[in-house]
């Protein structure tokens, strides 16, 4: 079971990534139907099933690269939630039999599946709500830190001692896990509504834009049949952008601290070693992120820094759950 749940963890991520790829290669709706593909569980290729397609759908033609981008996404997902639906029956065979084993959590990954299946659904029958599509963004990174927090669960993580001084920081550990998530929710803001190059200068925005923020405009949803390619007037987008960078400085100050203090006051070298690795992704993440903006957007790039906000995210986990359960 350790080793179906780990392999869920490395198809977590792997969704995520393909989620961004997918996004970011504008192909949100490569196929306008859910959960086929023009009516298909296949891309139509042949020249008789594409024309099938379009008269089906007149208002969006059949382009295979971004329908292949979108169905591939979707199939990893479907893969995803067969893990965890065996994850939870194993689980519960396990505890009929009078295992020691979590229930509650493989329930809880079950329901967060079927949630983000709903919220895939929605993402192409709303035609890429923004709302919707950072709460699919979400809901990938919940699953994936449950994911992990089973397999922590699962192999009786213990770090003994009685390091009451490190005991003191866990609090701290949960509150950068609360202002982490905060600052990816506003990157997915941000990205669901296409505001990533609404700033092309660093460190600030060009012109005046102080003086242009529109913070109740950037977090509306206006009335549209469709999202694609963002509805935002510019301020709008340009205030989502500077939130995010606002945002991130914020992250990067608060977790900064908090490994310093993990390593000066810490007797655990797992957790000096945890403390140094979260500050070295840290720096990646933001590195990788002035990339976006110096360099417009590269898709590599842009794939990159969701998955390494997945990996800090890991380790904050990792580091909070270490310090919940010493003892």
């Amino acid at each position: 079971m350790k080793k179906l749940v780990l392999a869920s963890i490395f198809l977590a991520l792997l969704v995520i990534v393909l989620g961004a790829y997918t996004r970011l290669t504008d192909a949100g709706l490569g196929c306008p139907d859910w959960p086929g593909c023009y009516g298909t569980l296949l891309v139509p290729e042949s020249a008789e099933s594409i024309e099938k397609a379009n008269q089906a759908y007149p208002e969006r033609p059949v382009e295979a690269q971004k329908a292949w981008n979108e169905m591939i996404h979707r199939y990893f997902a479907a893969g995803l939630g067969f893990f965890i639906l065996v994850i939870f029956f194993a689980s519960l065979m396990k505890r009929m039999k009078g295992a020691d084993v979590p229930i509650k959590l493989p329930f809880l990954l079950l329901v967060l599946v079927c949630f983000q299946g709903a919220l895939g659904m929605w993402t192409v029958t709303l035609n890429l709500l923004p709302v919707v599509v950072m709460g699919h963004l979400l809901g990938g990174f919940t699953v994936l830190s449950c994911l992990f927090l089973l397999y922590l669960r699962l192999s009786k993580f213990r770090i003994p001692g009685g390091d009451s001084e490190i005991r003191r920081y866990a609090k701290f550990g949960a509150l950068g896990i609360a202002i982490l998530v905060s600052q990816i929710a506003l990157g997915g803001w941000t990205s669901a509504n296409y505001a990533s190059l609404a700033c092309t200068q660093l460190p600030i925005c060009e012109g005046d834009w102080f003086s242009n923020l529109d913070i109740a405009g950037a977090f509306s949803v206006p009335a549209a049949d469709n999202y694609e390619f963002g509805v935002h007037d510019y301020q709008e987008r340009a205030t989502m952008h500077v939130m995010h960078r606002i945002g991130a400085i914020i992250t990067f100050i608060y977790l900064c601290w908090f490994a310093i203090k993990l390593y000066t006051r810490s007797s655990s070298g797992l957790v000096k070693r945890l403390a140094v690795v979260m500050t070295l992704v840290l720096g990646v993440q933001v590195l990788l992120g002035v990339s976006n903006v110096v360099y417009s957007l590269p898709l590599s790039v842009a794939v990159l820094h969701n998955a390494v906000a997945a990996c800090l995210l890991l380790i904050m986990v990792l580091l909070t759950y270490t310090m919940y359960r010493k003892y």
